[in-house]
């Protein structure tokens, strides 16, 4: 069977992969049937050659859950659509008082309704 998979490269603590087709049987250093690009998960820096993928997928490849996730998320240049999650760690002085402002506003709004009507 043959594998889309990742081939580990650099150094400790700062990996970078390449994009490689290898038969499931041969370890994951062993020379690539194709390479078909990598990818840097530090900087979110890719280039995949996604119709030559979409064409090994065709022909009976199984990519990875990994390879498979960067493959639906590149567009047609191969680059990655990442979107940084827009979270923020507020300390729970701060979450007590943003629900307080929360159900503050919630009962003003109920007041003017009842007002209204």
């Amino acid at each position: 069977m043959v594998k889309i998979r990742l081939k580990r490269l650099g150094y400790k603590k700062n990996p970078m992969f390449r994009i490689v087709v290898l038969n499931s049987t041969t370890k994951r250093e062993a020379a690539p049937i194709q390479q078909l690009g990598y990818y840097n998960p530090k900087t979110k820096e890719m280039q995949l050659d996604k119709q030559s993928a979409l064409e090994w997928i065709k022909k009976g490849a199984q990519p990875t859950q990994t390879v498979q996730f960067l493959i639906n998320n590149c567009n047609e240049e191969g680059k990655l659509n990442y979107v940084k999650k827009q979270t923020e760690k507020l300390s729970k002085k701060a979450q007590a008082k943003l629900q307080a402002e929360k159900e503050a506003a919630a009962a003003a709004e109920n007041t003017t309704e009842e007002a209204s009507a």
